[in-house]
């Protein structure tokens, strides 16, 4: 068996990053899933930029505030407490409005776990 309790604030937050981005996966020693934490100011977007994943399934959990996920289709309103969930090859962007009245906390889970396997996504 094996267990591990993980401080995410102790995880140092990822430079050069359009927000703050904490990597969780190497700290849980996860190897099938990617799992990330954001916090994102108003006007601040969560990596990547417009994108989908050849492979990867991404869920989104907002632990505060509202996150906004852009789609070739709509724009999506993701409340807090609220899973946004995105197939592979399905293009989204989230990012935190300029006129949002505080800073969004969001868990990001990705799998499988790959590298590389984002493409950009031009509208």
């Amino acid at each position: 068996m094996s267990y591990r309790l993980i401080d995410c604030d102790a995880v140092d937050p990822t430079p050069d990053r359009p927000c703050e981005l904490r990597r969780l996966t190497d700290a849980a020693e996860l190897t099938q899933m990617a799992i990330n934490r954001f916090s994102a100011e108003p006007g601040e977007q969560i990596p990547l930029a417009y994108h989908y994943h050849d492979e990867q399934e991404e869920a989104f959990f907002v632990l505060s505030g509202t996150l906004f996920v852009e789609t070739p289709e709509e724009t999506f309103e993701v409340d807090e407490g609220c899973l946004f969930a995105v197939s592979p090859g399905d293009p989204q962007r989230a990012y935190n409005p300029e006129d949002a009245d505080a800073p969004v906390d969001v868990l990001a889970i990705g799998a499988p776990n790959v590298s590389g396997d984002a493409s950009p996504y031009e509208p």
